[in-house]
């Protein structure tokens, strides 16, 4: 379970596949099983919102719609 970072809630609709990009925006891109039925695969900008990252936090965007981050688990923990 992660902290909510985002404000603007995301519609999720089934056969995309929903992600952050380079710029801090939510992008959608059609699924692979989709693409030929689907001619524009070209990933399309879906909040206006603009998240800033911080180093070492992976970012998604939840279930609830909204982007969420974790504390990104780099390494192997020894034992």
């Amino acid at each position: 379970m992660g902290e909510k970072v985002g404000t603007e809630q995301v519609k999720k609709e089934k056969g995309y596949l929903y992600y952050l990009g380079k710029d801090g925006r939510v992008y959608r891109v059609p699924m692979k099983y989709m693409r030929g039925k689907v001619k524009d695969t070209k990933p399309e900008p879906v909040t206006k919102e603009v998240i800033k990252r911080e180093k070492g936090y992976l970012y998604y965007v939840g279930k609830s719609g909204f982007v969420e981050r974790t504390k990104a688990n780099r390494g192997r923990k020894k034992a």
